[in-house]
C-alpha cells in the first residue's frame, strides 16, 4: 500500500477500543476520525477517501429515507467520498442534495 495522502502531526493511536468507529476499506481497517478517514500504517497515519464505485455511487439516484437534515454536529459520522462528504447512518453513506439524501451505499462496520 502506497502513502498517497498523510496525516500530519497525528498524536493518536487509532485501534481496537480507540473510541473511533472502526469501517472496513479496500482490505483494511481504517477509523473515522473528525471527518477523516485515517489508517494507522507504522509510524504515521494514512489519509484514506472512499472511492466512487458501482458499490459506492456518486450523485442522485437512489433516495435514501431518512429524514434527517445531516451536517456537522449532526449526530452521524462524516466519511470522504470521492470529492465530497457523506455520513455515515446505519451503515450507509447519505449525500445531502437538493432538499433530499441520497443513499452511496454500504460501509461495513469493522
Amino acid at each position: 500500500m502506497s502513502c498517497t495522502s498523510t496525516h500530519a502531526g497525528h498524536a493518536h493511536q487509532h485501534g481496537p477500543g480507540c473510541g473511533h468507529t472502526a469501517v472496513r476499506h479496500d482490505g483494511h481497517v481504517d477509523y473515522l476520525h473528525d471527518g477523516h478517514l485515517h489508517h494507522p500504517h507504522g509510524d504515521h497515519v494514512d489519509e484514506h477517501v472512499i472511492a466512487v464505485s458501482s458499490g459506492n455511487r456518486d450523485g442522485c439516484g437512489v433516495q435514501a429515507a431518512c429524514g434527517h437534515t445531516h451536517g456537522p454536529g449532526c449526530g452521524h459520522e462524516a466519511v470522504p467520498h470521492g470529492d465530497h462528504v457523506d455520513y455515515l447512518v446505519d451503515g450507509r453513506l447519505h449525500h445531502v442534495h437538493a432538499g433530499h439524501c441520497d443513499d452511496h451505499g454500504a460501509l461495513a462496520a469493522a
